[in-house]
């Protein structure tokens, strides 16, 4: 991925919010059906994506200054990406208490 946090943590953001805008509008003709047996099948399937994709956007380029040797820069760029995307979560939690959403 990139060596820019922002960047990173505002891909995993969007990926989120492009996960749950599909599975809004793939469920919409299924909300008044009784779940069936692939229900939880496709929500594995989902959870399981989604765990490779966040890997890779938030360990990928860390990963890699690791192994080139650089951890500081690792760890460095790893806690930003990470401080990037909490603050965004807090950010969305802020705005969703207040209504600004609905």
């Amino acid at each position: 991925m990139s060596k820019n946090p922002i960047i990173n943590a505002l891909t995993a953001s969007v990926y989120i919010i492009l996960v749950v805008a599909v599975m809004d509008f793939v469920t919409q003709p299924l909300r008044n059906r009784p779940d069936t047996f692939f229900a939880p099948i496709m929500v594995l399937f989902v959870l399981t994506f989604s765990v490779a994709v966040m890997a890779y956007l938030f360990f990928y380029q860390p990963l890699q200054f690791f192994i080139d040797g650089k951890r500081k820069q690792a760890v460095q760029l790893f806690l930003q990406t990470v401080g990037v995307f909490g603050f965004t979560t807090v950010v969305l939690l802020a705005l969703l208490f207040y209504r600004v959403f609905v």
